[in-house]
């Protein structure tokens, strides 16, 4: 059997639309090119069980001369982990989360929420990097982050049990799947989902194996807090594994229950929610709600994005060390 495989990667900007994969220091401080052994990370993927080998190899080289080839890591650089991936599937298996968000909507909550897993298909063919703009058209739109994490798959073959599925979890990473709440009740009410209401997906920098998690990926899911802050004001700080109806392996084996799934898919959990209103929320939308709950007033309602906010979303250890690195992107009109 081959021993785990602990890699951290990103993708740097080099002019082409993949961009160039790049092997990361275990403290997200140092950076080096990937190459020979891949040139881009769905490269990677497409032969992941020989080639992660052969740079889990390289790693392991590099962190015993502690990284001294290298670079200082810029996330500035950075492209999101998949610029554009071949399939991008969301969940919603936090059940505050949707207690919140059905309310909003003034919908029960589907049949059978906690019997088989919500998924929507989002799009995949445009990917924003850790510090990207959100462009937006119209702040009417209510431009809303919902912090998530996720998981980037090798190849799922159809039929698989959750067991297996889980097993086929290539890397961990972090997103914000951006939400346009005003026009999210008009495209439902057609009965024929999401489009326009969700614009392009942002991702932190960097991308890590389920092993190089360690402690912090328990039961399929990231045992660790993400910390959400909007204008530099703490907006919420919720665990990133508490309250799930859903793990990472039964999401992707119900996706597989009728397709195959493509090496470099992306799924996604939904917006992490505790109930605890200590932990404050991931998304505005459910902030809202808390607040309409205690009979705030509509002009008291925490206001959606606007232009020039800045947002930062980042994923924390015990220790305060970052997991991922940081979202750190602005609104911008266009």
């Amino acid at each position: 059997m081959n021993p785990p495989i602990e890699l951290r990667l990103a993708t740097r900007r080099n002019g082409r639309r993949d961009g160039e994969l790049m092997l990361v220091s275990p403290d997200a401080r140092r950076w080096l090119s990937a190459a020979p052994v891949a040139a881009t990370l769905q490269s990677l993927l497409d032969d992941w069980d020989t080639l992660a080998l052969l740079l889990d190899a390289r790693y392991r080289e590099l962190c015993a001369q502690h990284w001294a080839e290298a670079e200082d890591f810029d996330a500035g650089q950075c492209l999101a982990p998949l610029p554009r991936a071949y399939q991008w599937a969301d969940a919603s298996v936090y059940r505050n989360h949707a207690r919140l968000i059905y309310q909003w909507r003034k919908e029960p909550i589907p049949p059978g929420y906690e019997e088989v897993p919500l998924v929507y298909q989002g799009g995949s063919d445009v990917m924003l990097g850790p510090t990207q703009d959100i462009e937006a058209v119209d702040e009417t739109h209510d431009i809303d982050l919902e912090a998530e994490i996720a998981v980037i798959v090798k190849d799922v073959p159809m039929g698989s049990t959750a067991q297996q599925a889980g097993q086929r979890i290539a890397l961990v990473c972090l997103l914000n799947d951006v939400s346009l709440r005003g026009l999210i009740p008009k495209e439902l009410a057609k009965g024929f989902g999401f489009y326009q209401s969700k614009p392009a997906t942002s991702f932190a920098p960097i991308v890590v194996t389920p092993a190089a998690l360690g402690q912090v990926w328990k039961d399929c899911m990231l045992d660790a807090c993400v910390r959400i802050d909007i204008n530099g004001r703490r907006f919420g700080e919720p665990r990133a594994n508490a309250e799930v109806v859903f793990d990472f392996a039964q999401i992707i084996a119900h996706l597989a229950r009728t397709r195959a799934l493509a090496a470099g898919s992306i799924i996604g959990a939904g917006t992490i929610s505790n109930e605890a209103e200590s932990a404050g929320s991931a998304c505005i939308t459910e902030a809202r709600v808390r607040q309409i709950l205690k009979g705030e007033a509509e002009e008291r309602l925490h206001p959606y994005l606007r232009h020039g906010d800045r947002l930062r979303i980042e994923a924390l250890d015990d220790a305060g060390r970052t997991l991922f690195g940081a979202i750190d992107q602005r609104v911008q009109l266009v």
